[in-house]
């Protein structure tokens, strides 16, 4: 019976848009892409599957990523279990639009909020004894929980449920006292460290990227892929205070691909995904932004695409950027778009500069920056091929492509190490293997395995740099902690798939070692 209702409603489908895809294309979808990208294709642990998400990837490319899979995604390749026509069947589905898109707005947002704990209710100082800027957060993706770690007697405080597939790494308040995280559904969770306890939860979208927190501790903004929304929340208890359509003078609108926090520019730094802009929107009441080099009242909208709080400043490009690095003074942003063209762009004067050497696919929101010689230098590792970048970022010229064992995701490093550790995520061998990279002879002088034949992944370093924590990215995973000087294993705690591990000390003092 099911298959008759689900045929019949492909039919109609068919019939209404007129799409030529199977009336079978809807039980594919729902036996082999449901599980990620949700059973109403409005997304999951996978985006959204809607013809305003796929612009970018046009059909025939589309029919090649269900095939062949998506590098540095999770994406699986699907030409082992399906025949073409399947495949173009499936490719055709999710370019049909649906009768009806939801509404997420001002009132969904509100309904869904859930507070869990009063301010009234927690107390002013750690309920622990351990050093609360020396805690990493780390979250869990085997079975969706997240542990606070004593940095220092490197033994778990506690561990408590999250959300379904939390994505975009957990942002930390500038006191370190609370984390935010964002799952891919949308939700926004505020969780107080030093009461290890949950303080309000609210739905700021239905497909979400990432989430910022302003350098003042009382904004927190969210980058949405669905609907094409940044949503500003009020850190103290998650109420929604504005939503921002994203769209570009001519109506256009866009995915948000991340947001960003820019400190001393008292900002919050948006990369979108469908239009060549990147958007800048100070939260600073005080601020007085700068337009093209002369000061305006952004009161008054003076060069804004918005107007009143969280005004936008728009900065149109010549090329789509779906990834940033930012200099230590968040003067400059360094983006490249997934085809790895890379562009300096001004945040001052609101322009490119330069292009920038970036092949393949950098992944510039893992890079990190040191000084060598007494100029400030940067390091990217690659999602394609093997190698990282290093750039003098006064010249914006390469130094040297390093070669690695094969693709990449995350770099680390810290200011009082010698060595940057690199992983090989998207190799098609060797993904076990971390290689340390000495940051003076730009070379990779030694490599780990700490678990052979189980995928290594996300170093992170403790807040005086001693420790560096590495995952195993499996089920059955651990934390391996190592002398970042001798590189000797210390210990391995076993954890859930521990996707990544976020030092509070580290993150709140921008340390040039890890991403921001």
């Amino acid at each position: 019976m099911w298959r008759i209702v689900l045929t019949a409603a492909a039919a109609v489908l068919s019939l209404q848009y007129g799409q030529a895809w199977s009336a079978d294309a809807d039980v594919l979808y729902r036996t082999h892409c449901a599980a990620c990208h949700g059973a109403d294709r409005l997304g999951g642990t996978g985006p959204a599957l809607l013809p305003g998400n796929l612009e970018r990837l046009r059909k025939p490319a589309a029919i090649t990523t269900i095939a062949e899979g998506r590098i540095a995604t999770q994406m699986p390749a699907f030409k082992d279990k399906l025949n073409e026509e399947e495949i173009k069947a499936l490719a055709d589905f999710v370019y049909t639009p649906l009768p009806s898109m939801p509404a997420w707005g001002m009132a969904e947002m509100r309904a869904s909020r859930i507070e869990h704990r009063s301010a009234a209710s927690l107390g002013d100082k750690p309920v622990f004894k351990a050093d609360p800027l020396n805690l990493f957060v780390v979250v869990e993706l085997g079975d969706h929980h997240a542990t606070i770690l004593d940095g220092d007697k490197l033994e778990p405080i506690t561990r408590f449920p999250t959300r379904y597939a939390l994505h975009g790494g957990p942002k930390f308040s500038p006191d370190g006292r609370y984390v935010y995280f964002a799952s891919r559904d949308g939700w926004i969770a505020k969780y107080d460290i030093w009461n290890l306890a949950l303080v309000a939860e609210i739905r700021a979208g239905i497909n979400t990227r990432n989430l910022a927190v302003s350098s003042d501790g009382r904004f927190v903004m969210v980058a949405n892929y669905l609907p094409h929304t940044l949503v500003a929340l009020d850190a103290k208890d998650l109420q929604p205070i504005k939503v921002i359509d994203v769209r570009d003078d001519n109506g256009k609108s866009s995915r948000v691909s991340a947001i960003y926090d820019a400190a001393p520019r008292k900002s919050f730094v948006a990369a979108l995904k469908d239009i060549p802009e990147v958007w800048e929107i100070p939260y600073d009441d005080k601020a007085e932004p700068i337009f093209n080099g002369m000061v305006h009242d952004y009161k008054m909208g003076e060069g804004l695409a918005v107007k009143g709080p969280f005004p936008v400043r728009r900065i149109v490009l010549e090329d789509y950027l779906d990834d940033f690095f930012f200099d230590s003074r968040y003067d400059h942003l360094i983006g490249s778009s997934r085809e790895g063209k890379g562009q300096v762009v001004n945040l001052n004067i609101r322009r490119k500069i330069t292009d920038i050497e970036l092949p393949g696919m950098p992944h510039l929101g893992s890079g990190i920056s040191w000084e060598l010689d007494g100029r400030p230098i940067m390091a990217t590792p690659n999602l394609k091929d093997g190698l990282v970048t290093v750039i003098d970022m006064k010249t914006w010229k390469t130094i040297k492509q390093v070669k690695t064992l094969g693709p990449g995701f995350f770099m680390r490093s810290h200011e009082n190490t010698p060595y940057a550790w690199v992983d090989v995520f998207n190799g098609t061998k060797d993904r076990d293997v971390i290689q340390i990279l000495d940051k003076n002879k730009l070379e990779v002088v030694a490599q780990l395995r700490p678990s052979p034949g189980k995928v290594a992944a996300h170093t992170e370093f403790s807040r005086d740099g001693k420790y560096a924590l590495v995952s195993i990215w499996e089920n059955d995973g651990a934390l391996v902690i190592y002398d970042a000087q001798t590189l000797k294993e210390v210990k391995r705690l076993p954890m859930r798939k521990p996707s990544g591990k976020y030092n509070v000390y580290n993150k709140i003092t921008r340390s040039a070692g890890t991403s921001h």
